[in-house]
């Protein structure tokens, strides 16, 4: 087969999100307002929870959780050692310490069993991630730590499910991504969900400075010219209506993006379940994936080459890989803050060095599949 050009992602997008941002230009409203509550509604309903807040983006959408649960310092949040940095990140920019707790490298997932000697009476929440897509082991969690209340880092999990029930309603808080690389996208952005009417009250006013209305409640109001009140100090985490336009038009098309990942997804575990040295994903009927990223585990004490140069090998026949995240412990930052070694989170390390993602994206073609299955298999 021909060489191919096959990036790890792409968004899909064109005429209809073309056509969506156009009333917003034209009525300029351009700030949050009727789209962005459009897409809250609809996202809402879609993830079955009562209160869905659109956001700058799931680092902020972790952050305003942290700060509606009260967390600062004194407080520990215990946080998966193989994640995005930014799951970390917001545990320290509210004061708080960050507890790392080990994944199991079937699931990529934060490993429950390990999460009980993490707990301490200064514990304020645990933020599970469900990476990639797939949901964390819910029960297994709150069995695991009673009472502590859960954050889920959705920001891969769009229209994913644990038991019937979405991401995003499992927990107190869900946070999600509009990144290109997610499943929907609006660019930038994100949404954090709960069903705790107070908490929901309280995202709204702290994602738009501590304003007792929001703008476009001000706006319609019967005194648009007197400014609101603020009663706490809050943050300018906004998402704009040209944004909410988008992410209209593409949360109407999740779950056929999802569904057609899916089918990919299965054609991928099928052609390449003879390759002894590559780890597919697996898991039970309990979940529905959400597919953000299809990402398997080298193991090199079987496989011909590398994790890093079969990635290197798959680059020079065109198709795009990256290690599925990273392990937060290793990185610089916390590894010397913290004096924190790699083999103390074994699970993440080795996920992180030897974790591959391979392109699932909804602007592949049969061809583009084949291909991708054809070079691993050659390899």
């Amino acid at each position: 087969m021909d060489k191919r050009n096959i990036p790890i992602s792409l968004p899909v997008t064109g005429e209809e999100e073309w056509q969506a941002v156009k009333e917003p230009l034209m009525t300029g409203w351009l700030t949050s307002g009727p789209k962005v509550r459009e897409f809250e509604n609809l996202f809402a309903e879609r993830h079955q929870v009562k209160h869905a807040i659109a956001v700058t983006s799931a680092t902020t959408a972790l952050h305003l959780s942290l700060v509606a649960l009260g967390v600062g310092p004194g407080d520990e949040v215990i946080v998966p050692a193989f994640t995005w940095v930014s799951t970390a990140n917001v545990v320290l920019q509210v004061g708080a310490a960050v507890v790392f707790c080990d994944i199991d490298p079937k699931t990529f997932n934060i490993d429950p069993t390990q999460l009980t000697d993490k707990v301490t009476d200064r514990t304020k929440a645990i933020m599970t991630v469900h990476l990639f897509g797939l949901c964390s082991d819910m029960d297994a969690i709150k069995e695991a730590a009673p009472g502590v209340p859960i954050i889920e880092d959705g920001a891969c999990a769009a229209g994913a499910a644990y038991k019937g029930i979405p991401a995003g309603a499992l927990g107190d808080f869900g946070c999600f991504s509009f990144h290109p690389r997610k499943s929907v996208t609006t660019g930038e952005g994100g949404m954090v969900t709960t069903n705790n009417d107070a908490y929901g009250e309280k995202l709204g006013i702290l994602r738009n400075h501590g304003a007792s209305v929001s703008e476009e409640q001000r706006h319609h109001g019967p005194r648009p010219y007197i400014l609101p009140d603020f009663d706490v100090s809050g943050y300018n985490y906004r998402m704009t209506d040209l944004q909410g336009a988008v992410g209209v038009v593409q949360l109407g098309k999740l779950d056929q993006f999802i569904n057609e990942r899916a089918k990919w997804a299965a054609y991928y575990k099928k052609e390449l379940s003879g390759l002894e040295w590559l780890q597919l994903p697996e898991f039970s009927a309990d979940y529905d994936h959400g597919w953000q990223s299809f990402v398997t585990l080298i193991d090199e004490t079987k496989a011909p080459y590398t994790r890093n140069e079969i990635m290197e090998k798959l680059q020079e026949r065109g198709i795009s890989t990256r290690p599925g995240t990273h392990a937060v412990h290793m990185l610089n930052f916390y590894a010397n803050t913290f004096d924190i070694k790699p083999g103390d989170y074994p699970g993440a390390q080795i996920a992180n060095d030897y974790s591959m993602s391979i392109p699932l994206h909804n602007r592949m073609n049969e061809l583009d599949f084949q291909y991708v299955v054809e070079t691993l298999k050659s390899i």
